[in-house]
């Protein structure tokens, strides 16, 4: 796991002055994203946030001010390679790679480096009003765990109000592989999906568009190195495939989800939107919010293949994160959303590590780029639920909205906004930008 470093110095600052408390993009953050300038022809390029600018890696390797393997992982990470598929390369590259950009972009940013450095590098940026974004990585392949068992209890109270526990909960991280054609960047509106539904008490299904639709509040990891066939990824090797996070919104159909999900799972009810912000947040600049990994004394505790020292020491993040519902009518008045839910990955049951190790235990290759969701993060009370299933209790008690407006599922018109951040006494507060989709009318 990545220790701390001169990257995390609380005291450290930017010269470039919007940087220095940015309440997402301090020079201790410094994430990637695929963007290109908006009203041009669109040039995709990758970029690293700072402050309210872009830093265009391709135009920082023209200045060829890296040398040794700072240089080298920037060939890599501004290489043509990019334009097909995104960070892949970068993210293949390993540990060694990323922590060598991201200490020589720290320095270059950084009050300390020279006038005519800070004078080359300035020439480098673009304004992120500017900017528009696709997704951080070419996303072969996407698979949605099931980590939360807060969110299992409160979602199972309402489809198995006798068991809402599945026996497996507890032993192993649960997931489905979803669909990654359909992974789409912050900013992508959708269409209400159409599909077959089941009311209660009827004796046969309607098709018609969805009349359930929800939010899942998530993070996303990206995965750096892959594996091969056959080879699984032991736990205590797990961190070093693990690149970066994002948000991660797993739009959901509930009516046709419950419906359809007898006896293999989610297909129609998940996979017409998956939500991710263009941010990708590295695991080196998460390591000052670590926390222990701890489960109570009466539960199941992991298995050995899950288990180790250091996983228990740190393998938890504490990442603090808010949904927020924004109406038609907010839009037209210019009015604020209204925050839902706030909570914190700290309550997850597995983490990351676990989850990769489960994902290749039974020999699956994973591939840099593959996006891992964690599941919805929904904490231990009612307002830290993840989900408006849970929020309204199954849509049986609507939440009302700072407009007097009430939901019980969402509708047309609706944007959801997820927002993560983490901060901690004597660090500086980073984040993770923002991950907004709006729901537009189904297409019979």
């Amino acid at each position: 796991m990545t220790q701390l470093n001169h990257t995390h110095n609380p005291s450290a600052t930017s010269w470039l002055a919007s940087a220095n408390g940015h309440p997402d993009f301090p020079i201790q953050n410094l994430p990637y994203a695929m963007f290109a300038e908006s009203g041009k022809y669109l040039s995709w390029r990758a970029g690293v946030a700072i402050g309210d600018q872009v830093l265009d890696l391709a135009a920082l390797h023209a200045k060829k001010l890296l040398t040794g393997h700072a240089a080298a992982a920037l060939d890599t990470a501004a290489g043509p390679s990019q334009n097909v598929l995104g960070l892949n390369a970068f993210m293949a590259t390993g540990p060694d790679t990323w922590t060598a950009l991201r200490h020589a972009l720290f320095a270059l940013l950084s009050s300390d480096a020279t006038a005519s450095t800070q004078a080359d590098v300035k020439a480098c940026l673009t304004p992120q009003a500017n900017a528009v974004y696709r997704l951080a990585a070419n996303v072969a392949n996407y698979t949605d765990f099931y980590t939360s068992i807060h969110h299992a209890r409160n979602v199972g109270r309402i489809a198995r109000p006798d068991n809402p526990l599945t026996e497996n909960f507890q032993w192993v991280p649960i997931a489905y592989h979803g669909r990654a054609s359909s992974v789409v960047v912050s900013g992508t509106n959708f269409r209400r999906p159409m599909g077959q539904s089941m009311a209660p008490g009827a004796k046969a299904p309607v098709y018609g568009p969805c009349a359930r639709m929800d939010f899942e509040l998530e993070l996303g990891l990206f995965i750096g190195q892959g594996n091969a066939l056959g080879e699984p990824i032991a736990l205590a090797n797990a961190e070093q495939h693990m690149f970066g996070i994002c948000l991660l919104n797993d739009w959901s159909a509930r009516d046709i989800q419950f419906w359809e999900m007898a006896p293999l799972g989610p297909f129609l009810g998940k996979n017409f939107c998956t939500s991710i912000s263009p941010w990708v947040v590295t695991m080196e600049a998460l390591a000052p919010y670590r926390l222990p990994f701890t489960r109570p004394a009466d539960e199941p505790q992991p298995l050995a293949y899950l288990d180790s020292e250091a996983n228990r020491a740190q393998g938890t993040l504490d990442i603090q994160l808010a949904v927020e519902i924004e109406t038609a009518h907010n839009r037209a008045h210019k009015e604020a959303a209204t925050t839902v839910s706030q909570t914190s990955f700290r309550h997850q049951y597995w983490t990351f590590a676990q989850m990769v190790t489960q994902h290749t235990m039974g020999g699956c290759n994973l591939q840099s780029g593959d996006l891992l969701g964690s599941g919805t993060i929904s904490g231990p009370t009612p307002a830290q639920a993840g989900a408006i299933i849970e929020l309204t209790r199954g849509g049986k008690e609507p939440i009302t909205l700072n407009t007097g407006e009430t939901r019980s599922f969402l509708l047309d018109g609706d944007a959801v906004t997820l927002r993560g951040w983490c901060e901690k006494p004597g660090f500086v507060r980073i984040g993770f930008g923002e991950n907004r989709g709006e729901i537009l009318p189904a297409r019979p």
